[in-house]
Parts: C-alpha cells; structure tokens; sequence
C-alpha cells in the first residue's frame, strides 16, 4: 500500500512539475514573440522614410495644397501605426488637467449643482440658470467614462463603400456626430452608437424644429438603439429651447435614449487647449471637441470618416458626407485641424483610417 501511495504521489509531482515547465515555456515563447514583434514595429516606424514624415508632421503646414495633404498622408499611410502609450499617456494627462472631461464632459448635477449660473460659450455675458426644474433632469455625474477601444466616427464622404462598418462596431464604445443616417450604410459605417451628437440647425432644418409632427425625428432616432443624444445647449442662446424640445421629446416618447448637454466650461477649455497646440480656431468642429474627450477618456481611440477633402488618395471625387454633399461651415478650419489628427496618428496617439478597411494594414 505504502509503494503504491509513493507511486501516486510521484506521478502527481511529476505531473506537477511538467505543466510547470510547459506553462513556463509557453510563458517564453509568447514574450520572445512579443519582444520581436515590438522589435519589428520599432524598426519600421523609425525606417528613414517615415522618420522624414515624421519630422515634415512637426512643422507648422504652410501653404499645404489639398493634393499636399493627400499626398503627406498617403506617405503616412505606408508607415505601421504602433500605439504609442507614453505619448498618449502624456496627451491625456495635460487633458486632464485642463479639461477634464471625466467630470466635465458634459452638464451634470455635480459640476453644475442648483443655482449655477452657466455661461454661453458664444455668448459670455449671457447665462442661464440651473433651477430646481432643470437640475432634476441632469444626470448626476458623466455617465461613461474610463472607456476601453473607442470608435470615433466622422461623416465623411470617404466612409462611402470603404466597408468600415464591422471595424467600427468592434470597439467597446462607439461615438458618431450629427445624428448621420445609419441604415442604408450600416456596411461602411456600423450601426453601435454610444454617444450620437446633434446639431441644433438639424433638429431645425431636418425635423422643422419639433415643432409639427415628431414621429420622422423619432423614428430617425430609433437606429442608435439606446444612446445618449449629445446637444450644444449652452453654446449659443438660440440653441437651449431646441436641446431642451429633444429631452421633452425623447421623454414623453418613452424613449431609452438619453438627451445631454455639452459643459460649456469644457467647450472653452479644449478649445484653449488645442490653441495652446498650434490650433488656432475660433470655433472647434464638433468632431474634434469629441475626439479630445475620447483621448482623455479611452484607453484606445481610431477615428473614421474625418476627412475634408474633396477626393480620396487615387484622386476619386465624392460627396462631402457619405450620404449628403451639404459643405461644412466656414467657420471651421478643417484642413488644420485634419493636419492636428494627422500629427496625432504619427505620434501613436489615435489611429486615423481614410479609405477601405478590407485588407487594411494595421
């Protein structure tokens, strides 16, 4: 009995000691591959050719033709992009700092408590008070944060047939701007939205300010599923009564979206940030405001459909937007602030993709 003890006990320890050493082994290996692929990103990215576009991508563009910035970001294109996670980190820390779109992203019953008097952010000397009517219908912190992938998705006619839908969707959490058409397009752009934002001259052009029948604008709404519905009521004063019509919308619909506000604190503050970067814009785009806020809040952030240009890299013409060719506002710098994207995208900060996502290179 006591050999046969012995002998179970010996087999139990030796299968003990070789899972071990299998696990050990693979755990070396998969580093080994790791370390070389790591080695391998590092040596094409700091290859000659994209070491000069990095360095072109440091200076102030000057006099950049619509074909020059094609051209620097096909060049761009040929370079793997490597998320670089201490340049992120770095961005996203001075984000923090100034902005704070954790706690500050948008209006809250924390950062603007009964009685606050907010600011427009267009309008400084006029303001509009928080009564106990208004704080009740403000959740009371950011309600996402500390997001994992994020989708940032543009509405750029280059999106059209670049079969970008199912990339998009994969991410854990998915931003759209300006409550853009998804059914007839759900292959090119994906149908996941967690934050949709909204332009108030759309509720008012597109869906006659709520003021007649609603059901188009609700049923319009219906394909972002359950999310949260992004409105600038406090940019401009004009803007408050059509945002606020969203919320009561929404509401007395029994819709599981949610209508909240952009912090005009924080609309101020990215704005002053990026101006601090060499971006000197009157008016931010919506997409970069959601951008900054996605890099201060995700841990990994791709950007789709943010592209100002009137053809592709082989010199294709397009609609301006994937399902319209209505022109951006002139107010908006957009070629600069795409030169800002870019300038992100080689520092391994944010993916930017223009183009087709069938056999994309990483």
């Amino acid at each position: 009995m006591k050999s046969k003890a012995r002998y179970f006990l010996l087999v139990v320890v030796s299968s003990v000691c070789f899972c071990f050493v299998f696990w050990k082994g693979r755990e070396q290996i998969n580093n080994f591959r790791i370390k070389k692929q790591i080695w391998n990103d590092q040596k094409e990215i700091n290859s000659p050719e994209c070491m000069e576009i990095a360095k072109i991508l440091t200076l102030k563009p000057k006099r950049f033709t619509e074909d020059d910035f094609i051209k620097l970001f096909k060049q761009l294109q040929n370079c793997k992009w490597v998320k670089n996670t201490e340049e992120q980190k770095n961005l996203r820390s001075r984000l923090q700092k100034c902005c704070n779109a954790s706690q500050n992203f948008i209006v809250t019953q924390d950062n603007s408590p009964l009685g606050t008097n907010i600011s427009y952010s267009a309008e400084p000397r006029r303001t509009f008070k928080i009564t106990e009517d208004v704080v009740n219908l403000l959740p009371k912190t950011v309600p996402f944060k500390k997001l994992k992938h994020c989708s940032v998705v543009g509405n750029a006619g280059i999106l059209a047939n670049s079969s970008c839908g199912t990339e998009i969707d994969r991410a854990n959490f998915v931003f759209r701007c300006n409550l853009p058409p998804l059914v007839d397009y759900k292959e090119d752009v994906g149908t996941k939205t967690d934050v949709v934002t909204s332009n108030p001259t759309i509720i008012i052009n597109r869906f006659k300010n709520l003021n007649l029948r609603r059901k188009p604008f609700m049923d319009h709404i219906s394909a972002y599923e359950d999310a949260f519905i992004l409105l600038p009521a406090f940019s401009h004063s004009f803007c408050t009564s059509i945002s606020f019509k969203v919320l009561y919308t929404l509401q007395d619909f029994g819709m599981k979206h949610q209508a909240v506000f952009l912090n005009p604190s924080y609309m101020n503050s990215v704005s002053k940030f990026w101006k601090g970067e060499n971006l000197n814009e009157n008016v931010l785009s919506s997409g970069l405001l959601i951008i900054s806020a996605a890099i201060d809040m995700c841990e990994e952030v791709w950007l789709y459909g943010f592209w100002p240009f009137t053809k592709d890299m082989n010199g294709n013409k397009f609609f301006h937007h994937y399902y319209d060719n209505q022109l951006p506002s002139k107010a908006h710098k957009m070629p600069a602030e795409f030169y800002k994207l870019m300038q992100l995208h080689a520092k391994g900060i944010v993916k930017l993709h223009a183009g087709s996502c069938e056999n994309v290179r990483n």
